[in-house]
């Protein structure tokens, strides 16, 4: 494996799973690891509520663009992951492949997808618990406070936010606002969200 691994991501259609996954994966390893995701089969655009959620954990996904899984891309990867895409994953020797059993997030409500969510975020800890030493990371750090089962979304949310270097209690402030209303699922971005998913160069303004 080189020494800043590669890992892909690949669903069908990269506008949720792979990309939540690999939203996961960069907020957590930084430079550390290489991430990449692609589709078999891509779509035009990330899954809203797919952004959504992600927002409710302080990770902005909505600046990616679906790509179309080529041999190159699965090639240069050292770790490929896959998420239902069945045999349209190529094979080559001395790679590591792992098959993630994920429901697909497309049509579904809310809070489905925010399970799927949760089932890649421990994914995720658990495949940098095997990639990096311990403390290259910045999920190890919830073992200082409470046990992950122990926490709440919103506490293991907080708890991320704030190990970042230089982090202050803004940066872990709601963003978001999420209501229903007769099979109706809104997401506003909150008027006095610190961070706006999608413009960070106005989130440095405000911050700065």
């Amino acid at each position: 494996m080189s020494e800043i691994p590669t890992v892909l991501f690949v669903c069908v259609h990269n506008a949720g799973r792979s990309q939540m996954a690999a939203g996961y994966l960069s907020s957590r390893a930084g430079d550390a690891v290489n991430v990449r995701s692609a589709g078999s089969e891509p779509k035009d655009r990330i899954n809203p509520l797919a952004i959504a959620v992600m927002a409710e954990e302080g990770i902005d996904i909505a600046g990616g663009t679906p790509k179309i899984l080529s041999v190159d891309a699965v090639r240069s990867a050292d770790v490929v992951i896959t998420m239902g895409c069945g045999d349209a994953c190529p094979i080559f020797p001395g790679k590591r492949y792992e098959d993630w059993e994920l429901e697909d997030p497309a049509g579904q409500d809310i809070g489905v997808v925010r399970r799927i969510r949760n089932d890649i975020r421990d994914r995720i800890d658990a495949l940098l618990t095997d990639l990096l030493p311990a403390g290259e990371w910045q999920g190890g750090t919830m073992s200082e406070h409470t046990s992950d089962a122990a926490m709440t979304d919103e506490e293991k949310r907080r708890d991320q936010l704030l190990a970042a270097p230089n982090a202050v209690e803004a940066d872990a402030a709601p963003r978001i606002d999420v209501t229903e209303h007769d099979g109706i699922t809104r997401i506003d971005i909150r008027d006095d969200a610190v961070v706006r998913p999608g413009n960070p160069e106005e989130t440095s303004a405000e911050k700065g």
